[in-house]
């Protein structure tokens, strides 16, 4: 067995990572089990634990006055509670045979092995950093962690010009390009797809283009990065594309998350086809007793489509580290999967989806109908009513909810839970219609806007008959 586990009787919980995920676990754990029969150690590579990575655009964006906000438990808590989180200190091996970790103390470089009876992975995931020359330069900015984001803000503030550009048009992309124009800086995303926001369908992403362009941003698509080009002083000073040039004081790149799973490779650990490490419902890694695993480093079920997807989101952490630490502490849990929703905003545009899009259900072989309706956030005569899209996929002969996507102004993004709910429950577009949702003039027409697409849905799906 290697190395003996903690005191006497006493089992010893190890957790690697101290953010959402591996804190929740270890903080549930601790409820149901006291110091006298479960030792929990954790260890954290970076300066902030249990803070709300999700956060850091609003924080950088100003919105969000200091640092501090977004951290929900410090390290001094989690120590109060008997959790003996250590750290500046960076996991660089799992030895699963002997059930131990070790760990390098990442200022002065010091390394120890510690030896766990069970085992939490919680090691997230870390941006994208496409292999291009100049994209180590001072100046290029990833935002994932709390210390991405300082460091983020240290430049703003030693940096003289005021153009910035995006690199990447997803959920980062367009939140950053509101920061750095609530910032006054001028901002141009470049985005290699042919529409901002590839988790819409193009039609949907072609109404944020619209809109984004609307608050001043400068939107390039269809323009992979080649290079980024710095100055005589090393910092960066342009994005290239194939056919242009465009100067920036500061980039942020913005082209997503890959799960941080190299430590649980090489320990030979079962990845997924996203690079994720693949659990069971109990968030157990999968062939292991005593390791369970969650949070940005894990693929997930999908519900709708019945497929292992990887959704890099607090929301999902939080529900990982608190089945994990249940299951942990000698109860019981499990995560049954998620149906992809997801909202964002730009300025006042509100971006919300859930489900599948159009090639998502192609992929798993899925034959639908689609319908978008023009409809507005409260009754039309109300002061303040804004007009929103919504997009209903719904599956041919039997009428299932598929997915939904709405973009509009205020009171859009939120709509996008009734069909989360539907979905997660499976209901067909006909029995939606029916769904007893709140109503007044001031919240929405008589006719909530997700309802008027069910309604439209349902009668597309009567009139194809069958899939045949």
């Amino acid at each position: 067995m290697g190395m003996s586990g903690a005191r006497g009787g006493t089992e010893r919980l190890v957790v690697i990572g101290g953010d959402a995920a591996g804190m929740s676990a270890a903080s549930q754990a601790r409820r149901l089990r006291g110091p006298g029969e479960l030792e929990i150690v954790a260890f954290e590579r970076g300066h902030f634990s249990s803070y709300s990575a999700c956060g850091i655009p609003y924080w950088v964006g100003g919105d969000v006055p200091e640092r501090d906000r977004l951290i929900a438990r410090s390290p001094r808590e989690h120590r109060a509670r008997d959790i003996d989180l250590r750290m500046r200190t960076e996991v660089t091996e799992i030895d699963v045979a002997r059930q131990r970790v070790r760990a390098r103390d990442v200022d002065s470089g010091a390394e120890s092995w510690t030896s766990y009876d069970k085992l939490v992975i919680a090691t997230g995931a870390r941006p994208v950093r496409p292999d291009l020359p100049g994209v180590d330069a001072p100046g290029v900015h990833g935002v994932q962690t709390l210390d991405d984001g300082q460091a983020l803000l240290d430049t703003l503030a030693h940096t003289r010009g005021r153009r910035a550009v995006i690199v990447g048009a997803g959920y980062i992309g367009v939140e950053m390009a509101e920061a750095l124009i609530n910032r006054g800086y001028e901002v141009t995303v470049v985005n290699r797809g042919a529409e901002p926001m590839s988790t819409l369908d193009p039609d949907m992403g072609r109404l944020v283009h619209r809109a984004m362009e609307g608050l001043g941003i400068t939107m390039v698509n269809d323009a992979p990065v080649t290079k980024l080009l710095t100055g005589d002083d090393g910092r960066v000073r342009a994005v290239a594309t194939e056919d242009a040039e465009f100067p920036a004081d500061v980039v942020v790149l913005g082209i997503g998350v890959h799960p941080q799973t190299a430590l649980a490779d090489a320990a030979g650990l079962p990845l997924g086809r996203h690079g994720g490490l693949l659990t069971d419902l109990a968030m157990r890694v999968r062939g292991q007793e005593d390791i369970w695993s969650g949070g940005d480093c894990v693929e997930v079920l999908d519900l709708v489509s019945g497929q292992e997807r990887h959704i890099a989101l607090g929301t999902h952490a939080n529900k990982h580290g608190q089945v994990i630490g249940t299951n942990v502490g000698g109860g019981y849990a499990t995560f049954p999967g998620v149906v992809g929703t997801a909202v964002s905003k730009v300025c006042d545009l509100e971006i919300a989806r859930t489900g599948l899009r159009e090639k998502d259900a192609r992929r798993v072989g899925l034959r639908f109908e689609t319908v978008t309706i023009e409809s507005t956030s409260r009754a039309g005569y109300y002061p303040g009513a804004s007009p929103m899209t919504v997009k209903m996929l719904a599956e041919r002969g039997t009428g299932r909810l598929l997915g939904v996507q709405i973009v509009g102004r205020e009171g859009a993004a939120k709509r996008v839970d009734i069909a989360a709910v539907a979905l997660t429950a499976r209901m067909t577009v006909e029995e939606m219609t029916a769904l007893d949702l709140g109503y007044a003039p001031p919240f929405s027409p008589v006719w909530d806007p997700v309802l008027v697409a069910a309604r439209k849905a349902a009668a597309k799906i009567r009139n194809t008959g069958p899939a045949r």
